[in-house]
């Protein structure tokens, strides 16, 4: 998918999404994503400056996706997040399970 850019380096990875994180792009991030955490990565950076919207299911990607790392001792964190979206991940008190951090 040419609208997510990801970058590894050893067992981490920045994950840049140009697209929103909404049900219609997840089933190909959660590919891609899960990908990289078979392949070693530990340590996921989810890089949101391009995504003005996160729906139900993309709330549910990060949550999987961080349940995920948990097991190997791994962890996510979103970084670039518009106020909005950092507004919306602190009313569901996902900072307090992950980093979250805005633009």
């Amino acid at each position: 998918m040419a609208e997510i850019e990801i970058i590894r380096e050893g067992s981490t990875a920045t994950v840049t999404p140009a697209v929103n994180v909404v049900s219609s792009n997840v089933a190909e991030m959660r590919t891609l994503i899960k990908g990289i955490i078979a392949e070693g990565c530990s340590a996921i950076t989810m890089d949101l400056k391009g995504v003005e919207i996160v729906d139900s299911t993309g709330i549910g990607l990060l949550i999987a996706v961080h349940n995920t790392l948990l097991k190997v001792d791994g962890k996510i964190a979103i970084i670039n997040a518009s106020k909005d979206l950092l507004d919306l991940f602190k009313a569901m008190r996902l900072d307090q399970h992950f980093s979250v951090t805005g633009t």
